[in-house]
């Protein structure tokens, strides 16, 4: 038998013992740490990795990562709750705007994320999330800023020189009153991008050819010196998609309109530019109209309506999804400069949109991270009777799949078309964004989880038929105790010119029923 000494603890000697450690650094060692991941893909190359929003679970999650994909070398793993995107805090951000801002982003990505353990126990705990994404930085930290020096003499009033002893970095200083100075350059400045190119590929020579050869204009990405540290000691590139960019040009704008008695007030033309390229552009824009109210402007160019993007959508498609959101609509429009400006930097204008809040244009304001208010799902919204546009689609399967995909509302029952793909099977079916599915393949489906609906879409083979109802119809429907049945409905044609759908329910859970990935 083997006999242990007893130990007795002399306090003038004290003890070495690692496991023994105060209460300040058992707190500290249990706080959440955030990661920072960073992703870069090639041309041709998916980011591969799809995010979610689930029944039961909080955040935005990281799932399905490609076998030694972007995402997966990166560092991210499964079930990574989202917190940052290029330092934009999401997690209380809409999951469809999180989506649209990561794909606006371009081929450079950085998140900031926690495991799913460390995000469960810091919410349990009530951990300010957005304060424990801010600490990462840590202090001192500004945003990289966007100049666009515009050219009203001889030079630019700047100066750009290297670094002593670190190659691919620069300082530039701005002339006093010069054109810089009132771009936001400012004395010792880090230069790290200039006109879409960044300056650490690049000699000071081949810098000072481009400042000498620029016409009457350049773009540049600058940063304070200390907070070019910050990002250096978290492993992090500094993007244009961080900085701030209030003297950015033709910034797109953000329009809600209301539709009154007689629509909106405003035709649209697609036109071709020089480069072959089609284009939505706004016209005629009525005098007291609720377009000319919610500052539409004659001349812009039709980026997004609710969000989707225009680029590949015909005229008639575009029409279609105005006229598909019934009383309230938001438009995305931009000068059509702004098309060549922004294709030349190589960035996308919508990473720089603001949103018009009234009709007064000294009260924009920077584009919130969440979008507008949408009017809840599966609620009543007013006690007037209308027609429900109650239909049932045939769906017949294409290369591409059934081109829908189907949303849901967390901790709630149903199931609604969440977006519809242009020109693609449920399209021609006349499935309609924002449609509740009430059965699929005669099957009632209303109290079933979206999950639960996928796997019968998936179990029917390449056929399906779908009774969908309007958001606002549905909602009439049930408060009233009305079933649902196509049989007591009004001509379609009949629906659509009488009843208004109602705003876009907001989809916080995304499903994608087409074969592509995301």
């Amino acid at each position: 038998m083997e006999l242990t000494e007893r130990f007795t603890f002399n306090p003038k000697e004290g003890i070495d013992n690692p496991a023994m450690v105060t209460a300040d650094d058992t707190e500290a060692a249990s706080k959440p740490s955030p990661r920072v991941c960073v992703l870069k893909k090639e041309e041709g190359e998916t980011f591969g990795f799809r995010l979610r929003v689930e029944r039961g679970q909080q955040g935005h999650i990281i799932r399905q990562l490609d076998s030694l994909g972007v995402a997966e070398r990166s560092g991210l793993k499964d079930g990574d709750r989202l917190l940052e995107v290029n330092e934009m805090f999401v997690d209380n951000v809409e999951h469809m705007e999180v989506a649209h801002r990561i794909q606006v982003s371009g081929s450079h990505l950085c998140f900031l994320v926690l495991d799913k353990k460390a995000y469960e126990q810091a919410v349990s705990e009530g951990c300010d999330l957005r304060e424990l994404a801010k600490a990462s930085r840590g202090e001192g930290w500004r945003p990289p800023r966007l100049c666009h020096i515009t050219r009203d003499a001889p030079c630019l009033g700047l100066n750009i020189q290297p670094v002593d002893g670190e190659k691919g970095k620069f300082t530039v200083s701005s002339v006093k009153g010069g054109a810089a100075e009132r771009a936001g350059v400012k004395k010792g400045d880090r230069l790290i991008w200039i006109d879409g190119a960044m300056v650490s590929e690049l000699t000071h020579s081949a810098i000072s050819k481009m400042v000498k050869k620029s016409n009457s204009h350049m773009t540049m990405l600058v940063i304070d010196s200390d907070s070019e540290k910050s990002y250096a000691r978290r492993k992090m590139p500094i993007l244009p998609a961080m900085a701030n960019a209030e003297n950015m040009p033709y910034r797109p704008r953000r329009l809600h309109l209301v539709m009154g008695p007689e629509g909106y007030g405003f035709l649209l033309r697609q036109e071709k530019t020089g480069t072959g390229r089609s284009i939505h552009m706004v016209t005629e824009v009525d005098k007291g109209s609720p377009a000319e109210l919610g500052r539409v402007k004659e001349g812009e160019m039709l980026l997004e309506v609710n969000g989707e993007s225009t680029e590949s959508l015909s005229h008639n498609q575009v029409v279609s999804k105005i006229r598909q959101s019934g009383q309230q609509v938001t438009l995305t429009t931009m000068p059509p400069q702004g098309q060549d400006f922004y294709t030349k930097l190589g960035l996308s204008p919508l990473l720089f949109c603001v949103d018009v809040t009234s009709g007064n244009p000294e009260e924009q304001k920077e584009i919130p991270v969440t979008p507008k208010p949408a009017l809840p799902l599966f609620e009543p919204q007013e006690d007037v009777q209308i027609n429900p546009n109650v239909r049932r689609c045939i769906v017949e399967r294409g290369s591409a799949g059934f081109g829908f995909h189907l949303g849901c509302v967390q901790q709630k029952p149903g199931t609604f078309i969440s977006q519809v793909a242009a020109g693609g099977p449920g399209e021609m079916s006349g499935l309609l964004q924002g449609d509740v599915v009430v059965e699929v393949n005669g099957q009632n489906v209303e109290k079933e989880s979206v999950e639960d609906v996928i796997l019968h879409v998936k179990r029917e083979g390449d056929t399906l038929s779908v009774l969908v109802v309007d958001q606002k119809g549905y909602d009439w429907l049930k408060k009233n105790g009305k079933q649902i049945t196509v049989n007591k409905l009004a001509p379609i044609s009949e629906v659509e010119e009488n009843v208004s759908c109602g705003a876009e329910p907001p989809a916080l859970k995304a499903v994608d029923l087409s074969d592509d990935s995301t």
